[in-house]
């Protein structure tokens, strides 16, 4: 169904973003990023009590291949 949309004013848009209104057929990434991060890594808040005594971050990956995007071009 079509969409109808007024005016949308887009400041700014990072290198890995995806801006979409409307009808879409396919969203596609044009690159893939993998992050470790420990315990209460990304917690956002103005009163966080974050207490982690005994953290690891487990960086294994015996599979290598987590996502691919060559046939995203």
């Amino acid at each position: 169904m079509p969409a109808i949309v007024g005016v949308a004013q887009v400041i700014t848009l990072g290198s890995s973003s995806v801006f979409h209104i409307g009808d879409v057929y396919k969203i596609m990434p044009f690159s893939t990023a993998k992050t470790f991060s420990g315990a209460g890594s990304f917690n956002t808040g103005e009163s966080l009590n974050v207490r982690n005594d005994v953290s690891s971050t487990n960086t294994s990956d015996p599979d290598v291949i987590d996502s691919g995007n060559f046939l995203n071009a």
